[in-house]
């Protein structure tokens, strides 16, 4: 007998999984640093990038000549994907007055509410990696302080942005493209002085994010909203008090693509089991499970910017 494997033993719901894994939280940018790719394994290596994935290769041969092979990426430290759980709970109650009003579904309701408290631990740990001093070395972090930090009017935000830039481009020869601003960091920036001068001609409206892109000639800048609570109501500023910039493909093929960083996703995840019946709750209950793992792949071409508010 061919043994199942536990995709197959677990009962699916194909409709509501296709909700689950459609959800986009709009407040979560965690996947401009970390773009979703593919794995059919719990656990493996990372493959990491370094120079040698942007170096330029003499790929020109004589007639009868060897081909010369090179190799993108390296396996690196070790990743095991966590898994996520909660059900979405819907009462008896709910569903019979729901029955009285066209259009409601409760029962993707009850996945989306599921998938947003697991999208905000999913910022929350890529946060953690991305903001995390240590995981970069002294050419590719800077800590702001006194006159330097952007909340003060000498400072001059552009300069630091620049050195990030040219940093990542001497470490893997290109320029990044994205930079994640927290929401502080965000604050300080459009009130600064030095960056309000450079759009007092072109613009009366306030300062975006979108305006910081072409600035900085970068692709893209997400700001870093999120803010979560503890059990005992004590909020997080998830993306706390810090600026990132990255090189990340914007359409990443797989894996293999150089980037900063990547969440590693179960295939078909994140799925939802069948619903069921609780007797004790008199509730429909939605499982919601989301088995990943977000990993840093290109650490030399991302660069920290601490404490610039």
């Amino acid at each position: 007998m061919t043994q199942q494997s536990p995709l197959q033993v677990r009962v699916v719901d194909p409709v509501l999984s296709q909700v689950a894994q459609g959800y986009r939280h709009t407040e979560m940018v965690g996947n401009t640093l970390f773009p979703h790719v593919t794995t059919h394994v719990s656990g493996g290596q990372v493959l990491e990038f370094g120079k040698e994935s942007f170096r330029l290769y003499q790929a020109r041969r004589a007639p009868g000549s060897h081909t010369r092979r090179i190799q993108f990426g390296y396996l690196g430290r070790s990743f095991a994907l966590v898994q996520d759980a909660l059900e979405g709970q819907v009462p008896r109650e709910y569903l019979r007055d729901a029955a009285e009003v066209p259009g409601v579904k409760l029962d993707e309701r009850a996945v989306n509410g599921a998938m947003r408290a697991l999208s905000m631990t999913l910022e929350y740990d890529q946060a953690q990696l991305a903001t995390n001093a240590s995981n970069y070395d002294n050419d590719h972090k800077v800590a702001l302080s006194g006159t330097d930090k952007w909340s003060d009017g000498s400072a001059k935000p552009t300069d630091d942005i620049e050195a990030g830039k040219e940093a990542i481009r001497q470490s893997v020869g290109i320029f990044p493209n994205t930079l994640l601003l927290s929401a502080q960091a965000f604050k300080a920036v459009k009130g600064n002085p030095n960056v309000v001068e450079r759009f007092k001609y072109t613009s009366r409206e306030s300062i975006t994010a979108e305006m910081l892109a072409s600035l900085w000639d970068l692709s893209r800048v997400v700001v870093g909203k999120a803010v979560a609570f503890h059990d005992a109501g004590e909020a997080i500023d998830i993306w706390g008090n810090n600026a990132i910039l990255a090189y990340v493909p914007e359409k990443p093929s797989g894996m293999e693509d150089p980037s900063f960083g990547y969440t590693y996703v179960m295939a078909d995840h994140p799925l939802v089991e069948k619903p069921y019946y609780d007797n004790a709750s008199k509730s429909w209950v939605y499982p919601v499970t989301f088995e990943r793992v977000p990993v840093l792949t290109g650490i030399l071409s991302g660069y920290l910017i601490q404490n610039p508010a």
